[in-house]
């Protein structure tokens, strides 16, 4: 019998399963926009719908649970800024998933989740090292 057992495990340890949503929603708030399992995007959108939440409510002790919750200032910062600014007027539903196939390793079931009105520039921000024409061209 599931009785009061709501949530997956993924095989994972609690603190294991914690941690991964907290890089999840982290990455996803960062990008805009995620390609991940279809069970991990469902079970991501709520924790995410939550932090966006808590930035629209504003105020010093909203801010640092969105620190603490995504081990980021700069990240917390922009969730209370610039996302709470964009859905101010949304009451809910900040997030999208999309059918993304499936996954040729395994056959996992992908999906993208992004969020509503995303910003396209925000797609693979800051998500490496970053290399100049003339390190380029040095190389060469």
């Amino acid at each position: 019998m599931r009785h009061r057992m709501s949530h997956r495990g993924f095989s994972r340890t609690s603190a294991h399963r914690k941690a991964m949503f907290e890089n999840l929603a982290a990455a996803l708030l960062k990008h805009e926009q995620i390609r991940t399992t279809l069970p991990k995007a469902k079970d991501l959108r709520p924790i995410v719908e939550r932090l966006i939440t808590l930035g629209k409510k504003g105020g010093l002790h909203s801010r640092r649970l969105a620190i603490a919750r995504l081990q980021d200032a700069a990240l917390a910062n922009k969730l209370m800024t610039v996302l709470a600014e964009r859905y101010a007027s949304r009451p809910g539903g900040y997030t999208r998933i999309i059918k993304a196939g499936f996954r040729y390793g395994d056959d996992a079931a992908m999906a993208l989740i992004e969020l509503v009105d995303r910003d396209p520039e925000a797609k693979g921000k800051d998500s490496g090292p970053v290399h100049s024409d003339d390190e380029e061209e040095a190389a060469a």
